[in-house]
């Protein structure tokens, strides 16, 4: 949260006996990357930066300055931290926006993914963002509530990040209602179904599984009493979780295992998955991730 360097960290250093600025330098720069994004390095991306005062500033750019092509200076350490959280919270907020959308495009037969291709086509004022079961990684999901709880010393209320956080937080839930409707159409209850769960790395191409809606969705499945499976090329073995324990491998993807399953519910969309395999022998496919654009009936989007 903004203040959380001169809060937590100037103190401690000034306790010392060190004189910020001419002993020692204090600087804030936030991490910026995408996982699984060929397109950036590390010396690439610009490196935000703000120090405490001018001296710790130069010291900063200096530094990071030898390893990345860019650095951009800020004027506080709590500037540079709200830079951060209004990334964050820009993802965050427009991701519950096009969530939200899918929901409504559902209920009015409208495919909410020809709808944003359809609109990405404007050269100005549109940025395409995608649907999905819900967020995760460790930063979207987490940290506009940082500045949420900070701003309620200055008395406001951060209405756009909470109600994001709702509609963000709500998506399992809603595939979890796709899901059961369809195998209730096909005369199945979710007790007793055999699902098998295509993604659980929170996006696609990485292996980092943290605050993954995948997981989410795999315990309230086992919890409606599923027998749960899941196939990540890039997870083998389910690493346990504070929150979620799995004694569960990746299945390998076949005719014969796709057919084994009731419902096969596509999590995350990594690329190294054979989707006309999928498409071809799972019984029912249940797509949060608009990767299917044929209209089938054993292919439903959630």
């Amino acid at each position: 949260y903004p203040g959380t360097t001169e809060e937590e960290l100037l103190p401690r250093v000034e306790s010392t006996g060190l004189k910020v600025g001419t002993d020692i330098f204090l600087v804030f720069s936030p991490e910026r990357e995408d996982p699984g994004n060929p397109k950036f390095s590390t010396r690439s991306i610009p490196k935000v930066c703000g120090g405490h005062t001018p001296a710790c500033l130069k010291v900063g750019m200096a530094l990071y300055g030898q390893v990345i092509d860019t650095v951009v200076p800020m004027s506080s350490t709590r500037a540079a931290e709200l830079t951060k959280l209004l990334e964050n919270i820009h993802r965050a907020v427009n991701i519950g926006l096009v969530n939200e959308m899918k929901i409504v495009a559902d209920k009015m037969d409208i495919d909410i993914h020809e709808v944003i291709r359809a609109a990405a086509t404007k050269p100005f004022g549109f940025v395409p963002y995608y649907p999905g079961p819900g967020l995760g990684g460790h930063c979207i999901p987490i940290d506009p509530f940082y500045l949420t709880w900070k701003a309620r010393e200055y008395g406001v209320h951060t209405r756009f990040i909470e109600l994001a956080g709702e509609v963000n937080s709500a998506m399992p839930d809603y595939v979890i209602d796709k899901l059961a409707h369809a195998l209730n159409d096909r005369k199945k209850s979710v007790n007793g179904s055999r699902v098998l769960v295509l993604g659980i790395a929170y996006k696609k191409n990485v292996d980092d599984m943290r605050e993954s809606p995948s997981v989410v969705l795999m315990k309230k499945l086992q919890d409606l009493g599923a027998q749960v499976d899941y196939s990540d090329p890039h997870v083998p073995h389910f690493r346990n979780m504070r929150n979620f324990q799995f004694n569960l491998s990746s299945i390998h993807l076949s005719e014969k295992t796709l057919a084994e399953y009731d419902c096969v519910l596509l999590a995350t969309d990594h690329d190294r998955f054979d989707y006309a395999l999928i498409e071809h022998h799972a019984r029912l496919i249940v797509d949060t991730r608009g990767r299917y654009v044929t209209h089938q009936d054993h292919i439903i989007r959630a």
